[in-house]
């Protein structure tokens, strides 16, 4: 085709960035959101990577790049509380729904979860979170409504069926802007999520003063927009502090990703430890 090998290079990154690009503007819309009126946060090993000509592509002012991102599923799973949720497939209509049969079937569900979660977390006080998976009668997709804990060991009582109705309806105009009023609602499945309690988050301490960090070293980047290749200083990520400000066109490394700043942003580091990126004006 002609093409150098770093241009070929470029045209397959640009083929990836668009298709993520995409998928994003298709979820927008048929969520009915404006994309760029949000925050992009880069997770992952390759995401930092692509994030800014994602950014661009997308319109968007704002990306955050948590501190781990590469690792951040494994991070995650190391932090988040001990959890198990139990799944059962139990089909009723509200009209005929079964209190005590349904009753039982959670309290059988909650012992499961119970026994589970205390083994992994003994003496922890637990939260518990029901929820049945419902439908207006013959359609093909559930909406999970979470079912009100009355008391620990009877989360239904006999007007049980009506505030199900309630809450599911709500739970459906919310997400469709609409309900259909003498329709038949049936229940397929019922889960019980049994978890520790989460302990709320430290506060934030306020943002230092920006200051210009010392680049380790440089890197050629390609710029997508003009094909030309752009000196760009290069920075180790463990060695910035609060209020560091790079301008890029930039790279920052770190153990286990890269995070590439493009010439339309600037990027900061939170108190929190994460890199901020904002388009420049």
């Amino acid at each position: 085709m002609g093409f150098s090998l770093e241009h070929a290079a470029l045209g397959v990154s640009e083929i990836v960035d668009e298709n993520m690009a995409n998928a994003a503007r298709v979820h927008a819309i048929e969520s009915g959101k404006n994309v760029d009126a949000r925050t992009l946060v880069a997770f992952g090993g390759a995401a930092p990577i692509h994030v800014s000509r994602l950014a661009e592509k997308l319109g968007v002012d704002r990306v955050v790049i948590p501190p781990g991102a590469g690792v951040g599923s494994a991070l995650g799973f190391l932090r988040a509380p001990v959890a198990y949720e139990v799944i059962r497939s139990h089909y009723q209509q509200l009209s005929s729904l079964n209190v005590g049969e349904t009753n039982r079937l959670l309290e059988e569900m909650r012992e499961e979860a119970v026994a589970v979660v205390e083994a992994g977390a003994p003496g922890q006080p637990l939260a518990q979170t029901q929820t049945a998976f419902m439908r207006y009668l013959g359609q093909g997709h559930e909406v999970g409504v979470e079912i009100p804990v009355i008391v620990e060991q009877t989360p239904l009582d006999e007007s049980a069926g009506e505030t199900l109705r309630t809450a599911f309806e709500r739970k459906y105009h919310r997400l469709y802007e609409r309900t259909i009023p003498g329709v038949e609602v049936e229940i397929l499945t019922w889960t019980l999520l049994v978890s520790t309690l989460r302990d709320p988050p430290a506060p934030i301490a306020s943002q230092p003063n920006s200051y210009v960090p010392v680049p380790v070293g440089q890197r050629q980047l390609i710029d997508a927009e003009s094909g030309q290749f752009d000196e760009a200083p290069c920075y180790e990520r463990s060695s910035l502090e609060a209020g560091a400000t790079i301008s890029g066109p930039a790279v920052i490394v770190e153990q286990d990703t890269a995070t590439v700043v493009s010439s339309l942003y600037f990027a900061v580091i939170h108190t929190a430890g994460y890199i901020v990126l904002e388009r420049k004006t």
